[in-house]
């Protein structure tokens, strides 16, 4: 190589006059900074220049000559005489195309391969390669305007159009980076072995690899999949492997099961954009300032605090469409990079999709069945993602929420996940559930008609234009309520010591898998209930729900508002429960102003109502936190028909029935830990007035009916009596068909419609009453426990303790309640008459016309001074301690010693 000399450079242009007439119209739209600011002092040696760009482009072109001009370097324009070349300037990606439109790339092995030939046979000669990185507009920052951001740098080749306009927009913030000179000589010398077409490759290939390491420390990496994921798919060993099955099974050439496989990764893939994605939160910034009244986001510093080091994975409940964007506005607002989100392929719409898709969304299909294609490919881009350390979000529920409880989980992309990680356990993986809570849905009147058998309206354009209308109203707050994360590692570790050791298969499917997968989907959901927002709109339906006639006067309402906040802040569910700060007053008032609450003015006193729709999508938002009341409503249930109950039969039903109530709300307790909280709760309600301890404590009573503690405890009592007089629908409907004579989902369609019925024929209830995902989850707790089976013909066969099951029910359900349910699913009740016959200190229940022509309750303000006899009055043994070992007789002492039918108890009479 020849001896490298120090050159005085001069610019000497030899540009067209309309080219610089070009350069002298954009120069006020244009500020070039330069990088390094002396460019010249990278060069060492006085060989001719040749500059490289990343792209074609007449704008690149005049900048820089510009920034030659200023740097005092040579003129790009002027000719290379030894190459032959007019110019000192090619670019690595050349196009040409429409004006308003993309442009097709066209290989830069030609340029290469012009100076490599111009270079042979004279080794004295050498040319420097300068390659030249130009950014019009970086990544913007927070005070960037939005309309720029959609036009600043990223890694998106554009058309001349869009690249006019980011000129205009940002041009002042350009960037020209110019890199160390590289010797072509040099490099000719050290892969002297190569032909010249191949040397040619390989210089683009290794200047291709230069300007995106540039690129990726200007303006952050490339996240657009569509070119950097969806090849990797598509060469990843499993999806060819399936690829060429696909081939043989259809008899198709492998070219076009590829080009299946592609179309299938392009359906799914994000096109995750910088600009977009800014944009989007320019436009939601003002979104939701007119729909909500405000955005609060809890315990998100103890999440960030242990995000570093970890793949995030989002798992947030899902209540609503603006879940999506709610999670990913927060978290950009905050400084936090914006998750992937899987989001149904339903909403993959015209206009819709594409935006959603650059904001990070890739889209899944419902199912995977059918296609032996497309879950490979859906799971090898849930790897590329895993792997690449992109956080992800998902809902595990599947789908919206219709009755504000959390759904039963599906597990689908939690073992996608799983398995990614099992297969390339570089970087560990972290859940973090959120809890997304709303004061009002624009969902309410969909979920309300949905529930009530109205067919699911499909996702379209249209429909979403045509709901608009919703926009016009105020949603109250929000709040994002961040749980305890969840480390997947530990999970394996407890599964399975050698997990690291037995999963170099990908298709691997160790025996632990499954478990490890349910159990990570049930703490999934516990710690996002752990986490809920409680909000004044949550306490008023807890309240007013729990009367008949979904009405409370004010005084009263008022009494029960405190008692709940004082129940959960005196025993406390967790440590991430937020409880609102409004006084019961202005709780009251909040509820009025956001249009749930009605008062009806009267002399006695003021009542408020909830009538109508209102109650129904009220319904929602009890759900929501139904559960942070669990332990205090089956306290309360014990004593909606019995005066008196020893400590230790209140403990001991709680166990029985806690296995069913976990499931349905996903509880965090273990049996003993649901005891204590039963004891906690016991303790409290003695403090509170609501109960008397008697007998050292081992007995509690209640005080008569007519008595504010009495009703205080029937208004806690109704969060949980409607999941028992489900419990009692499907036992009682199995029973009655009997042994061997229906299937699972025959049974689900039969509790379903008798719940229905029912609904009709009593009491307006939820629409979740009636809901068969919560039938099924019953019966399916009830096969997990051995009480029902499945038999060789699908038929369900039973253990002779759901009988006993049947009779623990009186023990909590009134007798008309019991006797309406058997006759709808025609159990034999008359069997029931005769037990309540022939049971001690028998009660009398009035008949139904005596019943309508009882005189009215007194009014609010007013107190019963003698309530009606019931069995509390009628010299009812009261009931003792329990000390016998079977568990049976236990049962059948307490049905039969401390169970009465007062009418009002069994009506859950509201006292106004």
């Amino acid at each position: 190589m020849p001896t490298m000399t120090t050159a005085e450079p001069t610019y000497r242009s030899r540009a067209p006059w309309w080219f610089n007439l070009a350069g002298h119209l954009l120069e006020p739209w244009v500020r070039i900074r330069r990088d390094p600011a002396e460019p010249a002092t990278l060069l060492n040696s006085d060989a001719p220049i040749c500059y490289v760009i990343e792209r074609d482009g007449f704008s690149d072109a005049l900048i820089l000559d510009r920034a030659c001009r200023e740097a005092g370097l040579p003129s790009p324009m002027q000719p290379l005489p030894l190459a032959r070349r007019k110019r000192s300037v090619f670019a690595l990606a050349r196009r040409d195309g429409e004006v308003f439109g993309r442009n097709r790339k066209r290989s830069p092995d030609g340029p290469i391969g012009q100076l490599i030939r111009s270079l042979e046979g004279f080794p004295e000669r050498d040319v420097q390669i300068v390659p030249v990185s130009i950014y019009v507009g970086r990544a913007p920052s927070r005070d960037t305007g939005w309309f720029s951001v959609l036009f600043s740098e990223n890694w998106v080749v554009v058309g001349r159009f869009r690249r006019m306009l980011a000129l205009l927009l940002n041009g002042r913030d350009t960037v020209v980076h110019f890199s160390a000179p590289v010797s072509l000589r040099a490099v000719m010398n050290e892969s002297a072995e190569l032909q010249p077409e191949r040397f040619a490759r390989k210089m683009a290939r290794v200047l291709r690899t230069h300007f995106r390491r540039i690129r990726a420390a200007v303006i952050g990496p490339d996240l657009s999949h569509r070119r950097t994921v969806v090849d990797a798919v598509l060469n990843a060993e499993p999806v060819r492997s399936v690829i060429t099955a696909t081939a043989a099974k259809e008899g198709i050439s492998y070219a076009k099961a590829w080009e299946r496989a592609h179309k299938m990764a392009m359906e799914i893939a994000a096109d995750y954009s910088h600009p977009v994605v800014r944009s989007l939160s320019f436009l939601l910034r003002n979104f939701w300032n007119k729909l909500y009244d405000g955005i609060t986001m809890h315990h998100f510093d103890k999440a960030r605090a242990a995000a570093p080091g970890y793949e995030v994975v989002y798992v947030p409940s899902h209540r609503s469409h603006a879940d999506y964007l709610l999670m990913s506005y927060q978290l950009h607002a905050s400084g936090v990079v914006v998750p992937h989100i899987a989001a149904g392929v339903n909403l993959n719409l015209p206009l819709i999709g594409p935006l959603l898709r650059r904001g990070g969304a890739f889209f899944l299909r419902r199912s995977f069945k059918g296609n032996a294609l497309y879950p490979v490919v859906f799971n090898e881009y849930m790897a590329q993602l895993i792997d690449r350390g992109v956080p992800i979000e998902y809902f595990i529920e599947g789908g919206r929420s219709r009755t504000g409880r959390l759904l039963a989980p599906r597990a689908g992309l939690l073992a996608m996940t799983v398995r990614a990680f099992l297969r390339a356990p570089r970087r560990p993986v972290l859940f973090q559930p959120v809890y997304i809570g709303y004061e009002k849905l624009m969902e309410g009147k969909s979920y309300a008609g949905e529930l009530s058998g109205k067919p699911k309206e499909k996702e379209s354009l249209v429909g979403l234009i045509r709901g608009l209308g919703v926009l016009r109203q105020r949603y109250g707050h929000v709040a994002l309520n961040f749980g305890e994360p969840i480390e997947l590692t530990p999970m394996l570790d407890a599964a399975s010591k050698e997990w690291r050791h037995t999963t170099t298969d990908p298709s691997a499917k160790p025996e632990w898998f499954n478990n490890v997968v349910d159990a990570l989907a049930e703490k999934i959901q516990i710690n996002i209930n752990r986490a809920a927002d409680v909000n004044p709109i949550n306490l008023l339906a807890l309240a007013l729900l729990s009367t008949p006639k979904h009405a409370m006067a004010e005084n009263d309402l008022l009494t029960q508002l405190e008692l709940m906040k004082a129940l959960l802040e005196e025993l406390p569910y967790s440590d991430r429960i937020t409880l609102t700060p409004m006084a019961p007053d202005a709780i009251i008032g909040y509820g009025e102003q956001m249009g749930w609450v009605t008062r009806v003015r009267h002399p006695l006193g003021d009542v408020l109502t909830v009538e109508g729709e209102p109650a129904v999508l009220l319904s929602y938002f009890r759900n929501n936190v139904q559960h942070l009341i669990a332990p205090a409503a089956w306290v309360a249930c014990c004593f909606l028909n019995n005066r008196r109950m020893t400590r230790a039969s209140i403990l001991r039903l709680g166990r029985i029935i806690y296995p069913f109530i976990q499931g349905e709300l996903f509880l965090p307790w273990d049996g003993e830990g649901f005891a204590q909280q039963l004891q906690a709760t016991i303790d409290f309600f003695v403090r509170r007035g609501l109960l008397e301890a008697t007998g050292d404590g081992r007995v509690m009573e209640r005080s008569p009916g007519q008595e504010d503690a009495a009703y205080q405890l029937r208004v806690i009592a109704r969060g949980l009596i409607q999941a028992f007089e489900r419990y009692y629908i499907a036992i009682a409907a199995l029973v009655k068909n009997g042994p061997h004579s229906v299937t699972a989902a025959e049974l689900e369609n039969i509790c379903t419609l008798t719940a229905q019925r029912l609904s009709l024929l009593s009491e307006p209830s939820a629409p979740e009453f009636f809901d068969k995902a919560l039938f099924r989850g019953f019966i399916q707790k009830l096969r997990e426990r051995r009480v029902v089976w499945t038999d060789d013909e699908g038929k369900l066969d039973y253990d002779g303790a759901l009988e006993g099951m049947v009779r623990d029910a009186r023990v909590i359900l009134a007798r008309e309640m019991r006797h309406s349910i058997l006759k709808i699913t025609g159990g034999d009740a008359e069997k029931e008459r005769e037990r309540e016959s022939t049971r001690t200190a028998p009660v009398e229940a009035p008949a139904p016309a005596a019943a309508a022509a009882a005189p009215i309750a007194p009014p609010p303000t007013a107190k019963a001074e003698e309530e009606p006899r019931d069995a509390e009055h009628s010299g009812e043994q009261q009931e003792l301690p329990l000390n016998t070992s079977e568990e049976l007789h236990q049962r059948h002492v307490i049905a039969e010693h401390h169970e009465h039918d007062h009418p009002h108890a069994s009506n859950h009479e509201n006292k106004h």
